[in-house]
Parts: C-alpha cells; sequence; structure tokens
C-alpha cells in the first residue's frame, strides 16, 4: 500500500472510491467536502496532464487549496491523523534516532516520544517499508501521522546539521530580542531601559521565544504550565488556548524563575500566589505584561497577560456594531446623566468597549473618572483609578470619594456588590453619566441583575439609560476561506431553515491560522435602549422576558440575530455564531460547550 496519497490524476480522483492500489483519490475528496469545485479540478487535472506533477501540489500553488485542508483531507481519507509541522511541535532532539539523511530518504521526520512510542510525521503514512525501516531504526513502536513531504523537508534540513542541542537551538534563535523597561508605578514618564536579556541564555531566549511568539501572533495571555514530563506552554488567541511549545524535562523550575525576575516577583516564595507587572518593548513597540502565579501539585504555574496597545481599537466605529445599533448605543451615551450597561460573561470585550465609550466623550471640557480593577490601557484626558483590596480601596469607596472630585462621567470596571451598585445609581440619578459593565447573559437582564443587588425598581427606572450584551465571535481567515453548506440542523438552530442550499463561508484552515480557520474576532453586540415604554416596564418590576419582547418589537434584535446577520455577511460562520449567543428565551443553544463550534463545522462539512 505504498505510493504518494497526494499524487492523484484524472484515473486516481476520490476518495469514497478508493483508486487503483487502494490510494485515496484526494480530487474528488476535496470536492466533496467543498473545498475545490468540478471546474477548479478540471483544471488542475489539465495542468497535471501537461507536467505530471502531483495534483494537490498543483492545487496548493493555483491558490486553490490551503497545504493545510489538504492534508486533513488525505488523514480522513487513510483513517490518520494529519498536521502542519511548525517550531514547538517537534523534539529537535529526536533527528539523531534515525539522522537527517535517512529521515529525507524516506520523507519522515519524528516529532515527539511519549513512553515507548514515537509520533512520527510522514508523506506516505501507509508504506509498510518505511514504517518497518522506521521501526527498526529507532527500536520504538511507531505511530504515523500524516504531513506534507515539502513540510516534513523543510524542518529535516532546518534540523538536521548533525546532532541538535536543544540549548543551541534556543540560542540560535536571534529574531526574538525583547527588553524589559522599568514601570514600577503606572503614572511615571517615558519607559526607560532596565536592563538587556543576557546573551547566549538558552532560559531567556526559550522564553524571549515565548514572548515575542504570543506579540507576533497577537495573543492574548501566555500558560506555563508544569507537567509531569516537563513543562507546557501554550497561549490564547482569539479566545482558544493553542500550544506552543514543551519545552525538554528540568527546565521548568529556571523558566518560572526567569519570567517571575522580568515581573518583579519573590522567586524564593513558591507556595503562594503571587501578582507582577511589567513592561517590556518588543517588536519595537512597548507592551504591558499581567505575571500571575499559581502553586499546583506539579510546580508553579504561570500566566501572562498580554496587554498590546497595538490591538486596542477605541473608536466605537471600530467595534463592529451595526449602523442601526451604533446610532443607538450613542443616543444613550450622549445624555447628559443616567447609566449605560455593557454585559457579557469574562473575557467578552467589555473593557474595550467602555474604553471605546470613553474615546467617544472625553475632551479637555469633560471631566472623566475611572474606578477599574485592574487598569488596563492608560488614556488621555481620563483620571484612571486602580482599586486595591490590601489598603481598603473598593469599588463603592472610591465611588464616593469621585463623587466630591466634580466629575460629568464616571466609568465603574465592574459592578460586583450592593454597595458599589447603590453608589453608582445614586450618581446617575444626580446629574452624572455613569458606565460600567455587568455579569449578565443579555442586556435586558441587567436590569433584574441590579434588582437582585437591592435596586429599587423606581430608583432604577429613573437611572438607566441602556445596556449593551456582548460576546466575541472568530472571523473567518481570509487566506483559507472557503464556501461551505451547513448542515440543517445547524441552519435550523440559527432561524434559516429556508435558506437550506445556499452557499455560506468558512475557513478551510491553514498554517497562517494555525489550522483552526479563524483569525482575529469581531464584536456581536445586543443595544438595549431604554425608550419611555420600557422606563415604565422597569419601574412596574416587569420580567426580563418581557422586556426583551418589548425590545424586539421596538425593532432591536436578539445576540443570536445579531451574530447570525455577520454569518450571513460572511464575516463568520454560522457554527461560530451558535457557538457564542444564546437563543432568544436566553437558554443556551443545543449542544452549547467550549469547542462545540469546531465539532460542529468538521459536521457541516
Amino acid at each position: 500500500m505504498s505510493g504518494n496519497p497526494f499524487q492523484s490524476g484524472a484515473d486516481d480522483a476520490a476518495c469514497p472510491a478508493p483508486g487503483p492500489g487502494g490510494r485515496p483519490r484526494v480530487g474528488d475528496a476535496l470536492l466533496a467536502e467543498g473545498l475545490i469545485t468540478a471546474e477548479q479540478l478540471d483544471q488542475a487535472l489539465v495542468a497535471q496532464r501537461q507536467t505530471s506533477r502531483m495534483l494537490g501540489e498543483l492545487l496548493i500553488e493555483q491558490g486553490v487549496v490551503s497545504p493545510s485542508a489538504l492534508v486533513q483531507t488525505l488523514a480522513r481519507c487513510l483513517g490518520v491523523k494529519g498536521c502542519t509541522l511548525r517550531h514547538g511541535l517537534i523534539d529537535p532532539a529526536l533527528l539523531k534516532l534515525l539522522g537527517a539523511e535517512q529521515c529525507e530518504r524516506l520523507k519522515v521526520i519524528p516529532m515527539f516520544k511519549v513512553g515507548d512510542t514515537l509520533t512520527v510525521a510522514m508523506a506516505e503514512p501507509q508504506s509498510l517499508p518505511v514504517l518497518d525501516s522506521v521501526t527498526r531504526a529507532t527500536g520504538l513502536k511507531v505511530r504515523a501521522v500524516l504531513a506534507l513531504e515539502k513540510n516534513i523537508l523543510e524542518f529535516v534540513r532546518k534540523y538536521g546539521s548533525g546532532d541538535v542541542d536543544v540549548d543551541e537551538f534556543l540560542t540560535k534563535l536571534q529574531d526574538s530580542a525583547v527588553e524589559v523597561v522599568e514601570r514600577e508605578q503606572v503614572d511615571e514618564g517615558p519607559a526607560t531601559d532596565l536592563d538587556r536579556m543576557v546573551a547566549g541564555s538558552p532560559i531567556v531566549n526559550l522564553v524571549n521565544l515565548a514572548l515575542v511568539t504570543a506579540v507576533k501572533d497577537h495573543a492574548s495571555d501566555i500558560h506555563i504550565e508544569p507537567d509531569k514530563k516537563g513543562t507546557r506552554i501554550r497561549y490564547r488567541i482569539d479566545g482558544t488556548l493553542r500550544d506552543l511549545m514543551k519545552p525538554p524535562a528540568g527546565m521548568h523550575a529556571a523558566v518560572v524563575s526567569r519570567v517571575k525576575v522580568i515581573g518583579k516577583m519573590d522567586i524564593a516564595e513558591k507556595r503562594l500566589p503571587q501578582e507582577g507587572r511589567v513592561r517590556i518593548m518588543a517588536e519595537g513597540r512597548e507592551i504591558d505584561l499581567r505575571v500571575s502565579s499559581m502553586p499546583t501539585l506539579l510546580g508553579e504555574k504561570i500566566v501572562v497577560r498580554i496587554l498590546d496597545k497595538a490591538n486596542l481599537r477605541v473608536r466605537l466605529e471600530d467595534l463592529g456594531l451595526r449602523p442601526a445599533s451604533l446610532e443607538s448605543f450613542k443616543r444613550f451615551l450622549n445624555q447628559s446623566h443616567g447609566m449605560a450597561l455593557v454585559t457579557g460573561p469574562t473575557g467578552s470585550g467589555k473593557t474595550t468597549t467602555l474604553y471605546s465609550a470613553l474615546d467617544l466623550l472625553r475632551g479637555p471640557d469633560v471631566n472623566i473618572v475611572t474606578v477599574e480593577d485592574p487598569v488596563e490601557y492608560q488614556l488621555d484626558l481620563v483620571n484612571q483609578i486602580q482599586v486595591s483590596d490590601a489598603i481598603g480601596l473598593s469599588f463603592a469607596r472610591a465611588l464616593r470619594s469621585i463623587l466630591r472630585q466634580d466629575p460629568d462621567v464616571i466609568m465603574v470596571g465592574e459592578i460586583r456588590d450592593q454597595d458599589t451598585a447603590r453608589v453608582a445609581v445614586q450618581a446617575a440619578l444626580t446629574g452624572h453619566l455613569v458606565l460600567a459593565t455587568l455579569h449578565t447573559n443579555d442586556a435586558p437582564g441587567a436590569v433584574a441583575r441590579l434588582v437582585d443587588m437591592g435596586i429599587e425598581p423606581y430608583l432604577l427606572s429613573g437611572a438607566i439609560n441602556g445596556a449593551v450584551a456582548q460576546r466575541l465571535a472568530r472571523t473567518i481567515c481570509s487566506a483559507c476561506a472557503t464556501k461551505y453548506y451547513p448542515a440543517e440542523h445547524v441552519l435550523a438552530d440559527a432561524g434559516l431553515s429556508h435558506e437550506v442550499g445556499r452557499p455560506f463561508r468558512k475557513g478551510a484552515g491553514c498554517q497562517r491560522c494555525h489550522d483552526s480557520g479563524f483569525q482575529g474576532r469581531i464584536g456581536v453586540y445586543e443595544v438595549f435602549e431604554v425608550t419611555p415604554d420600557l422606563r415604565r416596564m422597569v419601574h412596574a418590576g416587569r420580567a426580563t422576558h418581557e422586556l426583551r419582547a418589548k425590545m424586539r418589537e421596538l425593532g432591536g434584535l436578539t445576540l443570536r440575530e445579531e451574530g447570525v446577520l455577520l454569518a450571513l455577511e460572511g464575516k463568520t460562520s454560522l457554527e461560530e455564531v451558535l457557538r457564542v449567543t444564546q437563543n432568544d428565551d436566553g437558554s443556551e443553544p443545543a449542544g452549547h460547550a467550549p469547542g462545540a463550534g469546531a465539532g460542529a463545522r468538521k459536521e457541516a462539512a
């Protein structure tokens, strides 16, 4: 059963029906999954007959299909796993088990070893002679995964200069320079150089690489976790955790110590949680890092929050609100007094929306004061206060003091308790515009949440101007965007049963988006503007579902409906919308769980 599965011509073109020798027919497989059209396949087959080159290679060169989509399609046909190789997925030291020359001849590369099982990327994973050769040479059990021949040879040649020393490999990473700059106090002047990383240290270079890679890939967090076999480093991109690298065993304590030194934390204290903050120079710009350590059974876990101003969009128009929703939001922001709320779960972008609102309101004639925990980004013309429970500076206490500072606009990072809620409502009733975040499932639910905190409906009805609920949906990667037809149950959940047969957009997955099909995120917004009718309903203490029904009667859309519009515009996929939004009654969609969107995409494909 040897033979390259990517070599698939006119007489060998469909996965559902194997061709001569039992090989998968890649052309028909791609066609069946909606990744190419019949016309594109015919054109590629003509080119193949003229050049005698591999069909898959031609399709990639023509930009018709991405390498990762091709690998995954063939992997499904062969019944094996497929992958796109990159730094962090391969342990360079394992190359010596076979040697670069033999790896290049067999078109294989060892990736990692767990126990006595070696995972090997192969261009021909069903070739028994190749499998036997790898097994004999290594003396290990071999688990084969499919990868492109070109991808395999690229990494064999990168790591093939004799025995690869991991320290040397890390030391050679010259593009990962990071400078730590002194930033003990958030109100200091321009940043000054504190030190440069020690050249040649593999631990320093590994931490540099993790930081620079995260910044380049627009990650929001880096997780450095202890593992039974060493260390696991992951980063969060677009709300999803992805593996970055697995340093060799024995390096965890040194990596943690290096990060704690950067964050100005106590490296000797390993039993208690710690927090640190530092500003670094990376990619030619200043980036704030928040470092948090937590003791676990296997050692300390570090999470680094990356606050990159380059990722902060403060113009309200840039957030992604539809024109009608944007106008509604602006109307209740431009009131001289009252309360404007932004609601949603942790990590849904509420603080960014508040900063955008402040950007609209700030000016030399307006006194804006914020109370935050913590202050994430510093804004010009805005007085920002960071709460500190250690010294008794709570949200409520800071708010009471702010009212004596002649404020025009007050921003409260989060309403967490009754004291904060009551002071914020009183401020809104006494001539101040109050912006705040709250944890609720939808915008009308903000009313019930404040009532639950002990705010009387008659007070709330006079204070609240409106609320915005939001979620973040991943946007389709432009490099691998393709058409597809969602499954009928997906269309039904989205309220689009009448759109059966209509093509939608999704990402096939490529190296640029780490095979996720998504790159970047867009906000999904539900805007609840309190009209006179709704104000009377709030005063009467009407239930959330009644407020929601009235909002829709007045032309407002729910989160689910707003998200579906984004999918119809081709900005995200229907499955992603279903994953991040709720049904109109506020209940979670069927099968709603982290990662459910990915499974739904596969099923729809």
